[in-house]
């Protein structure tokens, strides 16, 4: 149950530190980025961008909470929701900012693609060295 606890808050902290390091890319990466950002006034590109990086913290938090807790089949599951609890007010404050279809795809998918990085990470660790 402990590494279960302890699995579920790196998990958590793992995403937002991820989302933070790889949106801080962004905004040397991608021209203009930084300067949508305070309006959120993104393109298509930006708005892609961003929900790529947050599937690339999904899987790896996912990833990492399997790695912690290897015999948890709720930890990804807890964390995934956990994330999705807290960003639906967050999106739906955010409603007019974005289209539909962001809004949908970013919801929709954090849980499924943090269960899918700790089944991806379950694989890795099954495999004879």
């Amino acid at each position: 149950m402990g590494r279960t606890i302890i699995a579920v808050i790196a998990g958590f902290f793992a995403w937002m530190a991820i989302v933070t390091v790889l949106n801080l890319g962004l905004r040397l990466w991608l021209p203009g980025y930084s300067h949508a950002e305070p309006a959120m006034a993104f393109t298509f590109v930006m708005q892609v961008a961003r929900l790529l990086i947050a599937a690339v913290a999904s899987l790896i938090a996912g990833g990492l909470v399997k790695w912690i807790a290897p015999l948890s089949r709720w930890a990804p599951w807890t964390v995934g929701l956990i994330l999705l609890v807290l960003f639906v007010p967050v999106h739906i404050s955010l409603r007019d900012k974005f289209p539909l279809w962001y809004h949908l795809t970013f919801l929709l998918s954090l849980v499924p693609l943090v269960v899918l990085g700790a089944k991806v990470a379950a694989r890795f660790s099954a495999r004879p060295a």
